[in-house]
Parts: structure tokens; C-alpha cells; sequence
């Protein structure tokens, strides 16, 4: 079954808080209707929430709006009994009190931020982790680009959301492995290898006009160039056929090395390389085909083998064979998919380019019709990534006269900068990508400026050293936090305790830009602490305190910069 929602993690520190307020709700509720002030009602799962502003509480809650069409009461005659019927003598909460038209909110004893501090700091480098995975197996697709040509930006986004999701599934206890689609079968490798037999022919001085639909990236008459290099004419008077395949294998071998290369560059590894021409080879597209043909879901009309895709609600059949009984791509990737529930994964992600969209629904359906619950695959559609330079829109490389490459990004923003700004968007939200703000030393830099307060942070714990205090165990009972009291230094406590309920929602939701805001905001916080509150200088108790305090924010911003896949430096 897929995990499409998640509600209070009880692992966390902030869920366990939610977690021991619902028992006081609960407990409340029934002491209410045994009293005969509510009547009985179905009140189910009780809702805990941390509200925006403050002054409304530590934590809410509008179960009472919510319960009052079950219980056939007004919202604020439960709420009142709530509050009536709460228990008094909680070593939690400080008081309850009823607002607006029926919310609940909750203030929570003196103490409670620093007491779950010291909890944090103990954690150490595993605050953030969760068992909410379960161990699940999870494969995530991502890049998957044609063998034919360079990585584009629009494959770095992909990258770099494909990657961050996986690491932080695998902080939440999923058993996660990251795959490479290669598609080195089908017409487009058929065209390759016309277009790289051209242009070999060309390079050694013949007159060979160049296919109308061949790719024509400068990189593959340079591939044929270090082949001549390496190898000579011996392929020149060769049968056409073979010629082509041999070359294509050549390139092939250059450009999967090339894509691994540029990848590893901007610190993606994958656990498998998969190719499609092995579902061919190894008779999986012919097995798939057999056993959705036995399934009923096959036509044949025009001499070809049709998908019924009617029958799961598209508008129109899909050819899987065609007339000449070569299969379609689409067979090819029903046959990979197959392959993917075979090899035992729970869930299967992939992540695929906004002009795939066509392509989801035919999918998930040829999965259902070969028996897989609906919700195993889950495809994430990204959008379009636009470059900008001095204000203006950059259409095209300046290296090849085409699309710019994810080398030539790297190049010239790095890898740190980039990363954070693919993902720092919605997958489903079309970036634009400046590349002045991403080469900028400055507050408006977002991953600049969550990596100077990781930096500010080692500059301070480095002169506390030298100075003489104790940084050994800032853990420890005997680091006072309850000093922590100014309103900037129990802000910063309160995002920080955010982190693993970020973590897992990001990571169940598929949404790994909420990695990014959090952190953003987690750097406010502390810079907000650092101009309003001095670390050292002060009497040693506090300024331990506040060791103990930032050291904890340095854990957290190491952490999800880790999971972006961004580097956490101590020096900039």
C-alpha cells in the first residue's frame, strides 16, 4: 500500500509532546460525556497543531470544530468542556484556553523548550532520524536521459530532487535505492548510430549528407573524432549494418561514462545502472506482452499489437507492437516497470520531465492491469528550469550553441549552488534560475546564506576552545540551559525541534523543498539569536548554554544540507 499521508510521528520529540496532549484530550472528552455534560460520539483521531503565531499557544487544536456535526453540539460548548475536564495535574501543560470560535490552545510549562534541548543535543548527529520507513523497499528513478547526448539542466533538476528525496527517505528508516533508466534500445539508437556513422565518414573526408532527424550535438562528432584517434580508418570499408553497431557501442560506452562521470561530479551515485536493451535481450518485453494479452488487455488491428488503455480509463489503445513486430518504447518501459515490483520494491518513484505528463496515467494504469495496487508507482512531474543572466533569459550554451549542460552550470555556479536551487522549488513549479544571485556572497543567496551561519557557528565554537571553555559534553546536566530564556534563543529552540517532523514530511510527501525552507529559516532564527544575544563574553554558565544551544543548530544544518547534497563548510 502506498504511503500517501502521515500524521503525528510519536519518535519525534515534538510528536511525542502531540501525542501525550491527545491522551489529555481524549481523556478529557470522556470524562465530559460520563458526566452527562456531552453526549456520547465517535471522536476518533484527535488533531494536535503548532500555531503560526505564538500568542495563540504552544500547541492547538479545532477538534472541537471538528467534532461538532458528531457530537451535534457547538464548537465552543465542547471546547468549554474540554477545558472543564481537562487534567490539572499534567507535568506538561501550564494552561488551556479556548479562542476564536472554538480552537483550543495549549501553554506549555516554563522549561519544556530547554528540557527538550537537552534531549536534541543527546540525539546528536541522529535528531532528524525516524523509523517512519519501516525498512520499506523504495526505488527512486531519476535522470534516466538518453545515451544520445549531454546532461541539460533540466536533467540537473532532476538530479538534484531525485537525490535529496532519496537521502531523506533513507533518514526516515526507508530502505532506498537510486536507479539509472538506460535507454540504449529503440529507434532513437537506431538514429544514433546513423548520425555517428555520418559523421565518422565525414571526419575521415567523405561526402555524406547528414540525416534530417540525426542529433547534431557537437559532442557526438567529437565522440568520432577521439575514436579515429584511437582506432583509425577499420571501420571505414566495413557492412553498413555492423558499422553502425559497432560505433554505437563505442559512443555508448563514451557517453554512459561521460553522464556517470558528471553525475558522480555533482554528487549523485546510483546503487544500479539498468538497461532497457536487457529487457529485450532476456525476453521481459515479450513476457510482459504475453501476460497483458492473457489478461485480455490487448488488440491487434493494422497488424499491430494495441494496449487497451480504454479499459483503465485513457481516451485511446497505445501500440506496444508495431506492424513490423519491433515494440514500442512503451512496451519497453511496461516491461521495465514489471521489473522494477519483481525485484520486490514496496513503492517505486519516478521522477520524469513536465512532458512526460502524457505518460503517467497510461503507466499507472499497465501496472494496474497487471496487478499491482494502485499507489506502488508514483510519478513526480518536474518542471522547466530557465537560465538568467545579467536579467536576461539564456537560451543557449555558449560552448556547444545548443542547451546548456550540467558541466557547464557547475562550471560556473558550483555544485553547492546549484544543488540548493533546484530544490529548493516544487518540483512542480517552473524555476528561474539566476545565475548571478547563485554565484553572489550575500544575505539574498539562499545557500550562501545558510552556510555562512554553519561557518559563523564553527568560528564560535573554535574561539570558545581557545578560550578555555569546556565544549566536551554540552549535553550534560550540568550546562544550565534553563539560562536559554531570552525570546531569540527559545525561537531558535522551537524551529530547531522542527527538524525530524520536516524530515518525514518532506520525505512521505515527496517534497524535498521543504527541506530547503526549513533550513533557511532555521539560519534566520539563529542570526536572529546571534545579533540580539552574545555567545561569548558572558558569564561562563550562559555562554556554555548558548555553546550548547548553536552547537545543536550546527547538527541540524549539517544534516539537511548533507541530504541536498550540499557541503556544510566551516570557513567561508
Amino acid at each position: 500500500m502506498a504511503e500517501i499521508t502521515t500524521g503525528t510521528n510519536s519518535e519525534t520529540l515534538i510528536g511525542m509532546i502531540k501525542e501525550e496532549l491527545k491522551e489529555y484530550l481524549s481523556e478529557a472528552i470522556q470524562q465530559a460525556i460520563h458526566s452527562g455534560a456531552l453526549a456520547p460520539f465517535d471522536y476518533g483521531d484527535l488533531n494536535i497543531e503548532v500555531p503560526r503565531d505564538a500568542s495563540n499557544g504552544d500547541f492547538s487544536t479545532n477538534a472541537a470544530m471538528l467534532l461538532a456535526k458528531s457530537a451535534k453540539t457547538a464548537p465552543q460548548r465542547i471546547a468549554q468542556n474540554i477545558v472543564d475536564y481537562f487534567p490539572q495535574d499534567t507535568k506538561l501543560v501550564q494552561s488551556v484556553e479556548i479562542a476564536g470560535p472554538g480552537f483550543i490552545n495549549f501553554y506549555l510549562k516554563d522549561g519544556w523548550l530547554q528540557d527538550s534541548l537537552y534531549k536534541l543535543l543527546r540525539q546528536g548527529d541522529r535528531f532528524g532520524r525516524s523509523n517512519q520507513g519501516k525498512k520499506k523497499k523504495v526505488q527512486i528513478e531519476f535522470v534516466s536521459a538518453n545515451p544520445t547526448g549531454e546532461l541539460h539542466i533540466g536533467n540537473a533538476r532532476g538530479a538534484a530532487i531525485g537525490d535529496t528525496l532519496a537521502s531523506l527517505m533513507s533518514l526516515c528508516g526507508y530502505d532506498v535505492k537510486r536507479e539509472f533508466y538506460i535507454n540504449d534500445a529503440g529507434n532513437q539508437i537506431e538514429k544514433f548510430g546513423v548520425s555517428l556513422e555520418c559523421r565518422y565518414l565525414q571526419e575521415l573526408g567523405e561526402d555524406v549528407p547528414f540525416p534530417e532527424d540525426g542529433y547534431v550535438g557537437q559532442d557526438i562528432i567529437l565522440t568520432m573524432r577521439q575514436l579515429i584517434e584511437e582506432q583509425g580508418d577499420k571501420y571505414k570499408d566495413m557492412e553498413p549494418t555492423l558499422r553502425r553497431e559497432l560505433l554505437t557501442q563505442y559512443a555508448l560506452e563514451k557517453k554512459i561514462s561521460t553522464i556517470r562521470k558528471a553525475l558522480c561530479d555533482f554528487g549523485v551515485e546510483y546503487d544500479v545502472w539498468f538497461s532497457e536493451q536487457s529487457l529485450h535481450d532476456g525476453g521481459a518485453v515479450a513476457d510482459v506482452i504475453e501476460s497483458l494479452k492473457e489478461k485480455n488487455y490487448l488488440l491487434e488491428e493494422d497488424d499491430a499489437l494495441w494496449l487497451d488503455c480504454r479499459l483503465f480509463g485513457e481516451a485511446k489503445p497505445e501500440v506496444l507492437v508495431r506492424a513490423n513486430g519491433v515494440p514500442t518504447y512503451y512496451a519497453a518501459d511496461i516491461a521495465y516497470h514489471d521489473n522494477k515490483f519483481k525485484r520486490g520494491f514496496d513503492q517505486v518513484i519516478d521522477i520524469w520531465g513536465a512532458d512526460h505528463h502524457g505518460h503517467v496515467a497510461r503507466m499507472i494504469g499497465a501496472m494496474e492491469a497487471l496487478g499491482y495496487e494502485r499507489g506502488r508507482l508514483q510519478v513526480i512531474l518536474m518542471q522547466f528550469v530557465r537560465l538568467y543572466q545579467d536579467g536576461e533569459l539564456l537560451k543557449m550554451s555558449k560552448r556547444t550553441g545548443t542547451y546548456v549542460t550540467l558541466e557547464e552550470l557547475v562550471e560556473e555556479v558550483g555544485r553547492d549552488a546549484a544543488r540548493f536551487f533546484f530544490v529548493m522549488r516544487s518540483s512542480d513549479s517552473l524555476i528561474d534560475f539566476d545565475l548571478d544571485l547563485a554565484k553572489s556572497q550575500s544575505a539574498e543567496n539562499p545557500v550562501y546564506y545558510v552556510q555562512y551561519a554553519h561557518a559563523r557557528i564553527c568560528s564560535i565554537l573554535s574561539a570558545a576552545k581557545e578560550q578555555g571553555y569546556n565544549l566536551a559534553d554540552l549535553a550534560d546536566d550540568k550546562i544550565r540551559l534553563a539560562l536559554l530564556t531570552d525570546e531569540s534563543e527559545e525561537a531558535l529552540i522551537r524551529k530547531m525541534l522542527d527538524y525530524p517532523d520536516e524530515v518525514i514530511y518532506a520525505a512521505v510527501h515527496r517534497e524535498p523543498h521543504r527541506i530547503a525552507a526549513y533550513i533557511q529559516d532555521l539560519a534566520g532564527a539563529f542570526h536572529h539569536f546571534y545579533n540580539n544575544c552574545r555567545v561569548l563574553g558572558e558569564e561562563e554558565p550562559l555562554s556554555l548554554a548558548r555553546c550548547a544551544l548553536i552547537l545543536g543548530v550546527k547538527t541540524i544544518i549539517k544534516s539537511a544540507l548533507n541530504a541536498m547534497g550540499v557541503q556544510a563548510p566551516e570557513k567561508m
